[in-house]
């Protein structure tokens, strides 16, 4: 079992940044597909972005490549998501989700098992 808790969000301007923790506990996570989900009010969750923990191999959505970054600290077992330039538009709750293989729909929240309680990010225009 892998235990997720996320942190960092809050309210921030148009343009500034932020940096999102998911702190794992329960198990090493060599060889886990890790990832960063966001679910805006009234839409549907949507992927963020991933990384695979061994290879440390990144996907993001292209809504936010070039503007986020998602990384792992292997010492400390976290993921961060480190969020650029942010847009009105990247308001929404995130998620942090693990899965223990990689898989080829990492974009798609179904393969995941593992789940934070989401931390709330809301960008002022």
């Amino acid at each position: 079992q892998v235990q997720l808790v996320e942190s960092g969000g809050g309210l921030v301007q148009a343009g500034d940044s932020l940096r999102l923790s998911c702190a794992t506990s329960g198990r090493t996570l060599n060889g886990y597909l890790m990832a960063w989900f966001r679910q805006a009010p009234g839409n549907e969750r949507e992927f963020v972005a991933a990384i695979h923990w061994s290879t440390t191999i990144t996907y993001y959505a292209d809504s936010v490549k070039g503007r986020f970054t998602i990384s792992r600290d292997n010492a400390k077992n976290t993921v961060y998501l480190q969020m650029n330039s942010l847009k009105p538009e990247d308001t929404a709750v995130y998620y942090c989700a693990g899965r223990r293989y990689y898989s080829d729909s990492y974009t798609s929240e179904g393969i995941y098992n593992y789940w934070g309680q989401g931390t709330q990010v809301t960008v002022s225009s």
